[in-house]
This record gives structure tokens, sequence and C-alpha cells, in this order.
């Protein structure tokens, strides 16, 4: 009678995550001879009732213990805004829910959604939860299309992919390369290729040339898969469109201005504030915050409506919109153009003195815009510079647009939301496209001014529909995960800060954190720290609070020309106020959750597709300064090499680790650093350095930056990080020479008295 239990077995699996395939286990719990038959009944017994799984051939694993190095699969996103998925076994998924925290590979701003997989590694937190580190993001859906860069020969040519991701090159014959010239951008069709066989591609679209100043947006476009025209039937929709006949309030009379980018072409909100006359509100103040009507015409279930939910989201590159809906509305019908009349969906809002919104009411109506401004001529004429358009308005609109700000900032500070105001980078372009210079947007508090009104009326919508217990999508930001908070906790010690153990999650406490730092050398590094700390903003049907703003509702109403969730609260607001017939149907209503996934998916790739062609044209701006150096600081830190961003224009680089020094470079992941095998010195997260610019590829869109700072001291403090103990780390050990071992009998797996002879 065998000795060896199911209890064994499931306690060996727990303890051994690593050692997980059968002849592991039976030499780990000393089964030989015929206890192994006993052995194989019992993993197939466990497997039969779901308690193990089988994770390859001839390997298991507890399904409530995966292993160390799993492929998972996400399925949902959690309250937190992260991924969330399981281990992937030969019979489907299994175990517990695993939460994506990190990624170690070495792609910068890789995205992951749900139903992606990737190759993790899998542990388990003091909370008792499992969370995974994303070594290596697999394609689920076979590459079918690639854009790249053709170079033209005299069989047809060859394409080079302009993703950093593709390392192949695809060949095209001639007959199927649609007559493309050396430089242009291509779409091309993959083609059934031999297995160790040159990639073969057919082309089925020239989208561009590689000479096009405005390339880089081009490329950004086509590779994010981010729709830029519109279907014929959608631009007649558009063009015929008019607004839902219902009763409305006259709101003509009140001098309503748009504040925008200078170089804004849709206009879908407008400002006005008065003091409130009241008696028992003195001191108070109430704003208006009037909205472009777009539910008016755009109906569920056209094709106009279809296109919109389709795209999710307008996006922004540096030379072009990618625009959320056709310009007959977006830039037209929809934008509250100046001195013309508009409907408008406004909400009125009462503050008292000590800034506290104490009542609101939402109106359809019909408005005409005073003027159209621009933050600069704003700020200038509050500050004292009025120009022929702004002095006619300072007294009577823009002064009492700043008073009311200063009032409800009160109630501002006191709810104190996450002050990490970073710099946001702006691509300048001549008419032709070239890249005149990337500059630091300023930041006036003209900006501030509208991103506080918007905020509030955004609350209002949600409060509002939740009184009336309507269904709606709102903008959630949950607090970050217990994870992230350790991980920023290990963290900040070395720095001289610290964030007390248990200490309760709040906006002001990293507000607190943030000024510490302020003008200190730490200040970047913290800021980076920080922001990597929280979760990612999404939409959702159901409500985790916002807790970077520091609200407990919240939901998006003000920008429904460039964001479908905002048009999607339009309609729920119609119908749960009675202000039309054109509110939310109950078919969307069913739907909000899978809408609210569709629209976090599409912003997410618009952000990925703007970010892609911002650093393309930094590389355009960069590729004449190969050999100039710059000041940066490291931006990244990771066991292949660091990344660096530029001061003066926020371009991002790469240094591999191998060409650092002579030295062997360790990755000391707690600390974000590089640490020097043999000396311990040290190039650490947030480090300034003086870097010379080695390579620049426009085509990728990469930068390759040569070190010419020194690391920093070693750190007695800190413990040394270890060498990896299986396969590669930053680079190869130094010092073997050869490169290659010498031949023997026994390393050929031949017979000791069998000669190796010379090849003839």
């Amino acid at each position: 009678m065998s000795n060896i239990t199911e209890k064994a077995v499931l306690e060996f699996l727990e303890r051994n995550p690593d050692k997980s395939n059968k002849r592991e286990i039976a030499r780990g719990l000393g089964v030989q001879g015929s206890d192994r038959v006993a052995l194989r009944q019992i993993l197939k017994k466990l497997e039969t009732e779901g308690t193990i799984a089988r994770t390859g051939k001839r390997q298991f694993a507890s399904v409530d213990a995966p292993p160390p190095t799993s492929v998972v699969k996400f399925e949902k996103i959690d309250e937190h805004g992260d991924l969330v998925g399981r281990c992937i076994g030969t019979d489907g998924l299994y175990g517990p829910d695993i939460t994506c925290v990190a990624t170690a590979s070495r792609k910068r701003n890789e995205t992951f959604a749900i139903g992606d997989r990737a190759l993790c590694k899998v542990g388990k937190a003091n909370d008792g939860l499992w969370y995974a580190k994303v070594i290596k993001k697999f394609d689920d859906t076979p590459q079918t299309t690639v854009i790249g860069l053709f170079e033209a020969n005299r069989h047809g040519g060859r394409v080079k992919p302009t993703s950093r991701k593709d390392k192949h090159e695809y060949l095209v014959e001639k007959a199927l390369s649609k007559d493309a010239e050396t430089g242009d951008i291509v779409r091309i069709k993959l083609k059934k290729s031999k297995p160790h066989g040159p990639q073969m591609a057919e082309v089925v679209e020239i989208v561009g040339t590689m000479d096009n100043p405005k390339s880089a947006s081009i490329v950004a476009l086509h590779t994010h898969d981010v729709p830029d025209e519109f279907p014929t039937e959608v631009l007649a929709e558009a063009e015929n469109a008019t607004a839902q006949d219902t009763k409305r309030e006259d709101l003509t009379h009140l001098p309503l201005v748009t504040i925008d980018p200078a170089d804004a072409r849709d206009h879908d909100d407008a400002v006005y504030a008065k003091p409130d006359d009241a008696e028992n509100n003195k001191g108070g103040w109430i704003v208006y915050v009037a909205i472009a009507d777009v539910a008016a015409y755009v109906q569920h279930g056209t094709a106009l409506d279809d296109e919109a939910f389709r795209r999710g989201n307008s996006t922004y590159f540096p030379d072009r919109v990618a625009p959320m809906l056709p310009e007959a509305l977006s830039a037209e019908q929809c934008s509250l153009k100046e001195n013309e009349i508009r409907e408008t969906f406004a909400v009125e809002m009462r503050f008292n003195a000590a800034g506290d919104k104490i009542d609101h009411r939402f109106i359809r109506g019909t408005m005409r815009s005073a003027a159209k401004l621009s933050y600069e001529q704003a700020q200038n004429a509050v500050d004292g510079k009025p120009d022929e358009k702004s002095a006619p308005l300072l007294e009577t609109v823009l002064k009492p647009l700043w008073a009311a700000y200063a009032c409800v900032g009160k109630a501002r500070e006191k709810r104190q939301p996450l002050d990490l105001d970073l710099p946001e980078r702006r691509v300048a372009l001549d008419k032709e496209g070239n890249v005149l210079g990337v500059y630091t947007k300023d930041r006036f508090d003209a900006h501030k001014l509208i991103e506080e009104f918007m905020i509030q009326a955004n609350v209002c919508a949600a409060e509002s529909l939740e009184k009336t217990h309507s269904p709606l999508i709102y903008r959630i930001h949950e607090e970050p995960s217990d994870e992230k908070i350790l991980a920023l906790g290990i963290f900040l010690p070395t720095i001289g800060m610290k964030w007390t153990r248990g200490e309760k999650k709040t906006s002001a406490r990293f507000n607190r954190l943030l000024e510490q730092s302020r003008s200190t050398e730490h200040e970047h590094l913290v800021s980076e720290m920080v922001l990597r700390s929280q979760s990612q903003a999404r939409y959702s049907h159901e409500n985790y609070g916002h807790f970077g703003l520091n609200l407990a509702k919240y939901a998006h109403f003000t920008s429904p020309i460039r964001r479908y969730s905002d048009l999607i609260v339009h309609r729920a607001l119609i119908r749960a106020l009675g202000l039309g017939p054109d509110g939310i149907s109950d078919v969307e209503s069913k739907r909000l959750e899978q809408i609210a996934e569709h629209l976090t998916t599409t912003e997410r790739r618009s952000m990925a597709a703007e970010r892609d062609a911002t650093d393309r044209y930094l590389v355009a701006f960069m590729s004449d300064k190969v050999g100039a150096e710059f000041q940066g600081r490291i931006a990244g830190v990771t066991k292949a090499g660091l990344f660096v961003k530029l001061n003066d224009s926020g371009a991002d680089g790469f240094i591999p680790a191998a060409r650092l020094s002579e030295e062997y470079w360790l990755y000391d992941e707690n600390n974000a650093a590089l640490v020097g095998d043999r000396t311990e010195m040290r190039y650490e997260m947030g480090m300034p350095v003086l870097v010379k610019l080695a390579e620049a590829t426009p085509v990728t869109g990469g930068l390759l930056f040569e070190m010419l700072s020194d690391p920093r001291p070693a750190r007695e403090e800190l413990l040394k990080p270890k060498r990896a103990r299986h396969g590669r780390d930053n680079h190869p050990p130094r010092g073997r020479k050869g490169g290659s071992k010498k031949r023997t009998a026994a390393s050929q797996g031949r017979p000791k008295n069998i000669r190796l002879g010379k090849r003839k």
C-alpha cells in the first residue's frame, strides 16, 4: 500500500510552485518504484476534481498557488483600475485572481487591455492577494497587417516596420507592391511564409511618405488603429443633422464666454459668473457652465452615434485631430461659436462665501457666446494687459469669473485634491509640419479656473443622476493599491523620506509628500514615484469615487463633442430630469458596463497614439543633433538599462546597461537603480545626468544616448542586489576569453575512444 497522499501532494505544490512536473513531485516526495502509479492516480483525481490544474504536458499547479512564472490572461479591471486575470492551463483558466501591478519588460508605455495575455512573475503579498509583474506581452490575435517603411529594389521591395516591437523585415514581390516607392509608408498584409524562410507580404495601402514632415502622426494613427476617416453615410447624417425639438430656456442674455487654447477649433464649454443677490447667501456666487447640446443632434441607433461610440473619443496630434464627430458637428453646429445662437445643456451652480456648492439646476436652453478668448488673452486681461477683444469684458465678465474662482478655491483648498501638476510638452510645427521646437506648455490661473468650474459641473451631473436613481457612467479613480504603497514605502527611505506603515491613503498625504520634496534635488523623482503609485482613471457603471480629486461622486459631463462618455451622461440627465424625448434608451442603460469598458479602452488607445506621435516628432527634431550633449534626468530604470528624459525637450531615450561602462550592472528593483557589481556605484532614478545623442531613428521613433555622467558613490546603508542566478542579466559576464569551449568527446556526447577529426 502506497504512503503517498493527496494532502502530501497539495502541500508540496504549495511549498514548491516552481517544481511542478511529475518527476520533480515524485523526487520531492521520495516516491519510487510502484508508488509512481499511485502518484499518477492521485494527480489525475485532483485534476478531475479541479483541485489542481495542468499547466503543461506533465506539469501541475495548485489552483490556490499559481507557479512563480505563469502565463496570465487578463479578464477584468478591478476597483483600482488595475487589470486582473488568472493563469492559463492546458484546459483553460485556473487559480485565484492575479492583479497586474507592474511591468518588467523593456517596452515603456506598453499598454494592456482585457483579453491580453502575458508571461508574468507571480507572487503573493502580505495582504494574501496574488500580484503579477509582466515579463512579456503576447499578441493574442495573429498579426495580419503591419505599418512600415518601403524600400524598393528590382524584385519589388522590403518593408521595415515602424514599430520597435517588430524585429522582422518583410519582402514584397513586385506584382504585390502597388507601385510603392522607396520612402513610402505602407500598410502590408502578411502572407503565409515558410517557417525559416523570408517573411513575405503584400502592400495593401500607401498611407504616406517618410519625407512628409507630418509622417509622425500618420504612422501613429495607423499603428494604433485610430479611425481617421468617416464613412459616407456618417458624413451625410452630420451634414443634415438638426437639433431635437424640445422646450428650451433662453440664456442669450448671459454674456457667456469660451476660454480655450489659441488654436482650438471646437468649443464645447462656456462660462459666466455673477454675485448671488440672495439675502441668505451673502458673499456667494452663481456660476453658469454651458455645454454644447450634442445629444440633441446625435441620437442613439443612428450611423452617426454608432461611429462616435466606435471611436470613443477624439484623438489629438500636434498637426491634426482624429475627431469623434465629423466637422459639420464638432466644428460647426455643436461648437459654441462666437456671436452665434447655439443649443446648450447648462448647469447653474450656487456657491456660498466659503466656496461650498449649496445648490444647482440643469437647463436645456439656447445661448450666444459673447466672445472666444484664449487662455493667454483672458490671463493677460486680468493681469492688467487687456487687448481690444478682452478689454470690454474685463469688468463685467472676467473679473467676476476670477472672483468666483477665488471663492470656490477656498473649498478646493480644504478638499485637498492631489496636487500633481506635471509639465506638459507641446510640439510647435510650421504650416508644412516641420518641428520648430518643443516647449513646456504654460499653465495659467485661467487654465485652473476653467478646470475647476468643469469639475464642479461634473460633480453636479453625478449628484443629480444618483439622486434620481438613474444609471450612469462614472469617471472613477480608485485609491492606490496596497502593493503600490508598499513599494513607495520601501523606496522613500532611500532618499531620506518616509511613508509610515499603515498610514491612511489620502490625497492630502501625497500632497505633503510632494511639498516636502519641493525645491530639493528629489522633487522630480518624488513626483514621478507618486504618479506611478496612482491607479489609472477609468470609466465604470459602478461608483468607486475619484481619489485624485478627492470627490465621492464624479461623472464626465463637460465635453460631449470629444468624449462619448459625456454624451451618455447628457442622455441620462435628459431622461432623469424630463428635459426632452432624446434621453438615454433602455438598451443603453442595460449596456453601461460594456460601454464603460469600451470607452476606457479607446481612451487608452488614444493616449498611446498621442504619445507615440509626440515621441516621433521629437525624434525627427533631434535627428540632426546626433553627437550633441544634453542635460536630462534618469526617468526609468530596468534590468536592460536606463531611460533618460531630456530637460529642454522632454524627449525620452535609452542607454543599454552594457554601454554604461566596463562594470557589470545589477538591477536594484526596490531602490530603482543600477548598481556596479564591483564598485557598488549607482545610477539612480531621478538622477540628473549629461548624455550624448548617439542615434536617432525616425522610422521607429527611438533615441539612443551615451552616458557622460559618472555614477553616484556606493551607499553602505543599502544592500547590494544579487546577481541573477539563472538566465542573462543586463549583459554577459566579462573576462571570458575565446568565446567558446574546446570541443571534447564528452561534450559532443560521443564515446571517449572516438577522436574528433578535422572537417575537410
